[in-house]
């Protein structure tokens, strides 16, 4: 069992499944709504995942047409992106996820729009825009 919240604690959700994609996304769009010189995401089965307190707090940014960006509406929090160009998963946020959970390798992408200040200095797979399928 995957659980997470946000800040405020106010959200909170679990996953009845395990992280199958494990990923740090350096667009520019989740550097801005990160703070940071990028965003890690997990995705999860959406069918494993569920609210547990704060349905009602979460807010949803529609980030792109593909892209939906829910966050807690209290503390500001990123929780998770919904892709409808992946429907049947989930990309939650690893700053929400609790604990150290198993996941899979991870892998850069957007490497093309990082942080020019930002150097990656890993060994793992980076991808100019998005991952083959």
């Amino acid at each position: 069992m995957i659980s997470g919240r946000c800040e405020c604690g106010r959200v909170r959700y679990e996953v009845d499944g395990a992280i199958v994609d494990f990923s740090h996304c350096h667009c520019s769009q989740c550097r801005r709504l990160h703070g940071a010189a990028y965003a890690t995401f997990a995705g999860v089965l959406r069918k494993n995942f569920r609210y547990v307190s704060g349905e009602e707090d979460v807010r949803v940014y529609a980030s792109s047409e593909k892209n939906d960006r829910v966050f807690c509406g209290i503390c500001g929090s990123a929780i998770l992106v919904a892709s409808s160009q992946y429907p049947d998963y989930l990309y939650l946020s690893m700053s929400t996820v609790q604990g150290d959970p198993p996941r899979p390798e991870g892998y850069h992408q957007y490497v093309s729009s990082k942080a020019p200040w930002h150097e990656i200095t890993d060994g793992l797979k980076q991808y100019a825009v998005e991952p083959p399928d």
